[in-house]
């Protein structure tokens, strides 16, 4: 997703769009103190909602991926947008899922008594209003709209042009699951213009969380041009390292997992690395999986002294290709493996291959990103496989939230205090009463 620069918006349209924002605030707020049971039947009449209006979502999808062909969108765009039944249903069971998680409002984290009669809370409340901005990926519609439903907040959604039908027709099935639960729809919004986009991020007033889904200059434009705070990654480089103690069947497996059985998500690897000491007989063995899942290969020097493929450039190592492609690297040591990573990766996903459970220790503590593996494809790094139902987003920042973001990541909190006439003075100076601080 790219923003260009636009004609400055009339004050109708700011104003309008000013007014959107004011009334999903309300809504949310009033959502923020609804039952729990209510919401989990709010999340239940979505999902009914979106099974009946099947027909006309995956119509309208066709109907977007017919015309990103015409307009020549790149693959791993195309990827993202195509939402068939099987991604749909997908879907529908993340919301239920979502309804069946522990609700995330109204947590007591800390109950203390710092006086007798004055007790201190600290209660988990909803953010208030998210703005996620995406590009392609309509499912990624229903995931942030169940969580933020569940989480008690509202949502202002803008999708790429691209995906602008099959956006449509989600949201229109959502906001009639909610009139029907009794809920205010309007705490779900979409939005369609660039300019929308553009003005949201002005909205500092009404909105409390920016998340942006798409690439890295996009997310760096939408960090530098807001005053709200931003949620996200920009770049999916992620690593796999064959240690020289890997199971040679096994790495080859899970570079294959990792690289095609999603090429386009986040969490596919784009650099293989391997240890000299296994180089040889690795690549001579992984050559003819990976091309007979036609992924181009790229290799520095000393891999193409095994493999008849094309070199490698200094570029490839910091670049998400989101594609059939695939960079490989010979590395002379664990050490080095993990200096590559700490250079070239994006803080993402980075998985070792190995039998050797102190290689895998060492690999685990000094690699810096939000999802370190042993012995498993990085494609594991979602959301609803960690069980949480779904997710707004990836956050490769180092303050928390970190890794897929679920309903943890959609919450913040607020100290209560409650005493009995009780003042500071009481506990300062000379005289000063002192605190209990006991624990409740």
């Amino acid at each position: 997703m790219t923003i260009s620069p636009v004609v400055a918006p009339d004050s109708a349209f700011l104003s309008s769009l000013v007014e959107l924002a004011k009334r999903t605030r309300a809504s949310a707020l009033h959502l923020g103190r609804t039952p729990t049971e209510m919401r989990n039947q709010a999340l239940e009449a979505i999902a009914q909602s979106l099974e009946a209006a099947a027909p006309e979502i995956l119509a309208a999808n066709q109907a977007d991926c017919q015309t990103a062909q015409e307009e020549g969108l790149a693959s791993a765009l195309y990827a993202r947008l195509k939402l068939d039944e099987t991604k749909l249903r997908g879907a529908i069971a993340g919301v239920r899922d979502v309804g069946r998680l522990p609700d995330p409002i109204g947590a007591v984290q800390i109950h203390r008594e710092l006086d007798t009669g004055l007790v201190l809370k600290r209660v988990t409340c909803p953010l208030g209003v998210l703005g996620v901005i995406f590009e392609a990926r309509p499912d990624a519609v229903v995931q942030i709209s169940s969580l933020a439903i569940k989480s008690g907040n509202g949502v202002i959604l803008k999708g790429g042009k691209e995906a602008i039908r099959s956006c449509e027709a989600l949201v229109k099935a959502i906001r009639q699951g909610l009139e029907q639960a009794g809920l205010d729809p309007e705490v779900v919004q979409l939005l369609t213009t660039r300019e929308e986009t553009l003005e949201l991020l002005k909205l500092d007033t009404y909105v409390d969380l920016i998340i942006p889904r798409g690439s890295n200059s996009f997310v760096r434009f939408v960090q530098e041009n807001t005053r709200i705070p931003v949620l996200g990654h920009a770049d999916g480089i992620c690593h796999l390292y064959i240690d020289k103690a890997a199971d040679i069947p096994q790495a080859i497996a899970l570079t294959i997992d990792s690289k095609t059985q999603y090429p386009a998500a986040c969490n596919a690897i784009e650099t293989l690395l391997v240890h000299q000491a296994i180089a040889k007989d690795f690549l001579s063995q992984a050559i003819v999986p990976l091309q007979e899942k036609a992924v181009e290969l790229r290799g520095d020097a000393r891999t193409l002294e095994i493999l008849p493929i094309q070199p490698a450039t200094e570029a490839d190592w910091s670049t998400e290709y989101s594609d059939l492609i695939l960079a490989i690297k010979i590395v002379d040591s664990l050490e080095d493996a993990i200096a590559h990573i700490n250079t070239y990766g994006s803080r993402h996903t980075e998985a070792i291959v190995t039998k050797d459970e102190q290689a895998a220790a060492t690999f685990m503590a000094q690699v810096d990103a939000a999802g370190v593996y042993h012995n498993c494809s990085t494609r594991f790094a979602d959301g609803f496989r960690y069980g949480f139902g779904a997710e707004v987003g990836i956050s490769t920042q180092k303050m928390p939230p970190r890794g897929p973001v679920g309903l943890e990541g959609l919450v913040t909190y607020k100290y209560q205090l409650v005493g009995n006439g009780h003042m500071a003075a009481t506990y300062s100076g000379s005289n000063a009463k002192p605190f209990t601080h006991q624990d409740l």
